[in-house]
């Protein structure tokens, strides 16, 4: 497995506009943003936040696998990550995220998943995060309030 990160190039957005509205990939992440659907909208968003934080690219033997990125402020940086479905179960996210982790050296950094998204746990878990609670919020992809964990790194 050949992966690499690399800053957002506009090129890349059609791939992620893709992956972000797989159906299956949205139900699993359940947050996720209801203006993800609309294609200028997506595409703004992205021109803005590879501006403002630590957006990459995740490339799989050249092609774009999905996106990883840190925000927020600091003392409170999150991060996140996006893989294309036909990658799971396979490394992609953690090889991602170990990456991410070495560009970024900042510290805490914070993390949330849907409590039954067992695999992006079990990501971060791999990836030295380790659960300090639990919470409630709207899920969109999922159109009702779920439980969610709240981890964090270092």
């Amino acid at each position: 497995m050949d992966l690499a990160l690399r800053p957002v190039l506009p090129g890349d957005l059609p791939a992620l506009f893709r992956q972000h509205n797989d159906p299956e990939s949205m139900r699993t992440a359940a947050f996720v943003s209801p203006k993800s659907a609309d294609r200028d909208l997506f595409e703004a968003h992205w021109h803005r936040i590879v501006e403002e934080y630590v957006v990459r690219t995740v490339l799989l033997d050249g092609e774009v696998a999905g996106s990883a990125s840190v925000y927020g402020e600091p003392g409170e940086l999150e991060v996140t990550y996006w893989i294309d479905r036909a990658h799971w179960g396979r490394g992609v996210a953690t090889a991602a995220l170990r990456a991410l982790l070495a560009e970024v050296t900042e510290r805490p950094l914070h993390a949330r998943a849907a409590a039954d998204n067992k695999g992006s746990i079990r990501v971060l878990e791999k990836c030295g995060f380790v659960v300090t609670g639990h919470d409630r919020g709207f899920a969109h992809a999922r159109g009702e309030e779920i439980e969610e964990v709240v981890l964090r790194l270092g």
